[in-house]
Parts: structure tokens; C-alpha cells; sequence
């Protein structure tokens, strides 16, 4: 198979997993990136099956509105039964690094709200270790040196992200040759510099099921 055939087997099986929980009081938290947009293209035949979506970014949610699905902001929702996104790294405890897409601060904003997170992704995201991926670090932009130099004192090599604003007006760093050996105590000691709104790892919140597509077809793990 493909890569983008086991994307779309992984967003097919994403759909299976929620689709006997919706009613018609049911919101969901949407991604963003490739592996999301197929899980909401999916989402237009189940349109009528659910009251809307808060998505975690900008692009997410006009990709849902296109498809006539209603977009809701997180403050008016509060708790979501499920939030479907994917990864650019999963290892086997089900943490991440995410943030390709510069959209990891609403990412780990709605992940929050999530009673589960369903993380759909094709087998060549899984790592035995996190870090082969550059870890995105989103940062207020007056604070872009000061924290690249921190981050140059903890063995990363910060590279700024040129021309990229995230949705929320920010830049970002991306962090190569960094060597993560607990992903839960260094997305703590990132997000203590000042200056940085959130790292990509998603150690401290987790995905709870890991749909991954393999050759052999889509493995389900389930840690929660």
C-alpha cells in the first residue's frame, strides 16, 4: 500500500471507532494536517449524525464548513467526547511530537478538552524513540532569539521556520539533533522558557489509541 493508502485506511477506521458513539448533541475535535483532512472529507456523510466540530486550526475549519459541517468555538463547548488527529512521530507509549503544520498550540489546546484522542497515522510516523523529527517549538516572536539560545544550552539545534506565522500570530523554531530521552520532563522543561506559548510534544497528554496503518492493514492500541 501507498502512504496515502494506509492514510486513508487509518481515517476509514478513525470513522469506525466514533461512529456508534455520535448523537446529535456530539462535538468533535478535529486536527490538522494530511492524515486529517481525509478523516474530514470522511465526516460528510455522518454530517447529519453529529451537532459539529471545533477544529485546531484555521484550515481545518474551513475545510469542514466546506463540507457543511458547523464549526464551534472551544470556550462555548467545554468537554469533547473525542479528538481525531494525527502525528509527525508516535512512539509505543502513544506520545508524539506534532507541529509539522505549525498548529501544535491549538492542537494541545484541544487534546486538553479531549476525553479521548484517537491518533490516526500511517506506519513510517512510529518511532522507537522521539526526535528524528524536528521538534516545533512555537514562540512569541520578540522572545525568537532569547529561546533559540536556550535551546542551543540544551543540545538542540534551533532553525527558525521562515515565513511561517501560526494561526495565533506566533513563528516557530524547529529543534534538529535533539536528544529525547523523556519526552514527559523535556515538554515541561521547553514550555518553562520564557518566551515559548508550547513545544511539540505531546507526552503529558498523550494519545489514548494509536490507529496506525501498516501494509498488512490498520493495528488498533489501545493505552486507555
Amino acid at each position: 500500500m501507498t502512504q496515502d493508502e494506509l492514510k486513508a485506511a487509518v481515517a476509514d477506521a478513525a470513522i469506525k471507532e466514533i461512529e456508534p458513539w455520535l448523537d446529535k448533541g456530539t462535538v468533535l475535535g478535529i486536527g490538522t494536517g494530511s492524515t486529517a483532512n481525509l478523516f474530514i472529507d470522511r465526516l460528510k456523510l455522518l454530517r447529519d449524525s453529529f451537532k459539529g466540530a471545533v477544529a485546531s486550526s484555521q484550515a481545518s475549519a474551513e475545510r469542514l464548513k466546506a463540507l457543511g459541517i458547523d464549526v464551534l468555538e472551544l470556550n462555548s463547548v467545554g468537554t469533547l467526547p473525542f479528538y481525531i488527529d494525527g502525528a509527525d512521530e508516535v512512539n509505543a507509549d502513544l506520545q508524539m511530537i506534532k507541529g509539522g503544520g505549525a498548529a501544535l498550540t491549538r492542537e494541545k489546546i484541544v487534546a486538553a478538552c479531549a476525553q479521548r484522542f484517537i491518533c490516526i497515522a500511517d506506519d513510517s510516523k512510529y518511532v522507537a524513540r522521539l526526535g528524528e523529527f524536528p521538534l516545533p517549538i512555537e514562540v512569541i516572536p520578540m522572545a525568537r532569539s532569547y529561546v533559540g539560545r536556550e535551546l542551543v544550552k540544551l543540545g538542540a539545534e534551533p532553525v527558525y521556520r521562515q515565513g511561517v506565522l501560526t494561526d495565533n500570530g506566533n513563528q516557530i523554531i524547529d529543534c534538529y539533533d535533539f536528544n529525547i530521552k523523556d519526552p514527559l520532563e523535556l515538554e515541561a522543561r521547553l514550555n518553562a522558557i520564557a518566551g515559548v506559548v508550547t513545544n511539540g510534544l505531546f507526552a503529558a497528554r498523550g494519545a489514548d489509541v494509536l490507529l496506525l496503518g501498516k501494509g498488512d492493514g490498520v493495528e488498533r492500541t489501545a493505552l486507555r
